[in-house]
């Protein structure tokens, strides 16, 4: 990576919840009204391309970030960097705050949008990197710096998301959406909405955050009446957060509802109090509002006039499910596979009859590099550890399929089955090779007392 016109390095404590605005740049659509861009859904999350000096890379579109932040970047050396400085960052986990740079006048391209002078944020901790756990190239975050230019409609369902130049956009009537007033701190959007606690229904306010696979995450406060407590719950690894992971419960709530969208049996993750400390600081927060409920809207966000618009699409009644195997899985690097390849030849014995045409299969075997799927934790009293699955096993089947031959998000779907359906896993595990069976249950099945 190439940095230029290096300024002497020094430190600066820079919390993600504070935004400077520094006279940045805007994104424009140089000839167009509007540009669609298709992008890949990935564990309800978004990965668009994005162009940044000239390099193109991968990028998830995050609500919950106020400037775009590069990390996993040790495959573009190629890029670069202009007018930077070291700052220090913060974001959720329990972890200290992140050495990155800072740097100022970068050319982004997102579609046909442009923007000449964008600041964003480059941090080099490789423990920070989303490609392992979506098992698709990740090289970092943005949010606030393309939704405050457009009016920005995400369709889930199609896989694009629409940039609309805001003053010639027209707002279609729509008898069956509904329109939310937002708030903002920070540069980040924020809806009022209801969830259902057992007996209780209480109105909660909820950080957007499209850069988040669960449904919803609740602040634990019982002065609120907001805690797990009453509800059964599971202790599982929440996400990986800038700094550091971020563990909790996880449950569910009765329902959940914006104006006339109700939402039942929703999943609802509480974080460990210590990750959160700081998002917490956001005065009357109590969670956020995550891609697993988004993703069963077609959405579009207007920050300039601070509204939000949802309209049902044909995910809106799916069930709300969680991994019932207690697997996590990351993509870590490759192992080598070995494939049959047929080959056909034609051999007609120098004749012209076509009788006398013999197509000969040949089978020829060739090494090659494929995804290897590792098992990276292992719920506590989940059916993976009944028999024994242990973190660094690798899996290469799944229900007789060979695992290097899906997508990560294939292989994690079988998890997320019904209860009672039957998993038939083939591991490596150092040199040996382990089959184990086991059956999906009830995450919050009840515990049998002793006698």
């Amino acid at each position: 990576m190439i940095f230029n016109r290096k300024i002497g390095a020094f430190t600066l404590l820079f919390f993600l919840s504070i935004t400077i605005f520094y006279g940045q740049g805007k994104f424009v659509l140089p000839s167009k009204q509007q540009d669609k861009i298709k992008f890949k859904l990935i564990n309800n999350l978004i990965v668009l391309p994005i162009e940044i000096n000239g390099v193109e890379l991968s990028f998830l579109l995050d609500t919950g970030v106020s400037k775009p932040i590069l990390f996993n970047i040790t495959n573009t050396d190629s890029l670069q960097m202009n007018n930077v400085e070291t700052i220090f960052l913060r974001g959720l986990g329990a972890g200290e705050t992140v050495k990155a740079l800072r740097s100022r006048n970068n050319f982004l391209k997102v579609g046909s949008a442009v923007n000449v002078n964008q600041e964003l944020y480059v941090v080099f901790d490789q423990e920070i990197n989303f490609t392992p756990r979506l098992g698709v190239p990740v090289h970092g975050i943005i949010g606030y710096s393309l939704f405050k230019d457009f009016v920005v409609e995400i369709n889930y369902k199609s896989k694009y998301i629409k940039l609309n130049k805001r003053e010639s956009y027209v707002f279609k009537s729509c008898r069956k959406c509904q329109t939310y007033n937002l708030s903002f701190h920070n540069n980040k959007p924020y809806i009022d909405g209801e969830v259902t606690l057992g007996e209780k229904t209480l109105p909660v306010k909820l950080l957007i955050d499209t850069g988040s696979s669960d449904a919803l995450w609740l602040f634990e406060d019982s002065d609120h009446g907001i805690t797990a407590e009453n509800n059964n719950y599971f202790q599982d690894f929440l996400g990986r957060g800038l700094s550091g992971n971020v563990h909790g419960k996880r449950s569910k709530i009765s329902a959940f509802k914006l104006k006339d969208f109700i939402l039942k049996d929703v999943n609802a993750a509480f974080p460990d109090s210590i990750a959160i400390k700081h998002a917490k600081r956001i005065e009357n927060r109590n969670g956020s509002l995550s891609a697993e409920i988004l993703r069963r809207f077609n959405v579009i966000f207007d920050y300039e006039n601070a509204k939000l618009i949802l309209k049902k699409n044909s995910n809106y009644k799916d069930e709300f499910r969680y991994n019932r195997s207690g697997i996590v899985l990351e993509q870590r690097g490759f192992r080598v596979v070995k494939e049959i390849v047929n080959k056909k030849s034609i051999d007609n014995y120098g004749r012209s009859n076509d009788d006398n045409i013999v197509i000969k299969t040949a089978q020829f075997y060739r090494m090659g590099l494929k995804p290897a799927y590792t098992i990276i934790e292992v719920r506590k009293g989940s059916p993976a550890e009944k028999v024994g699955l242990l973190p660094n096993d690798i899996i290469l089947t799944i229900n007789g399929k060979q695992t290097h031959e899906l997508k990560l998000q294939e292989v994690n779907r079988y998890f997320r089955e019904k209860i009672g359906k039957t998993i038939k896993l083939k591991i490596e595990r150092d040199t040996n090779l382990i089959s184990v069976e086991f059956k999906l249950e009830d995450v919050f099945k009840k515990k049998e007392l002793p006698n």
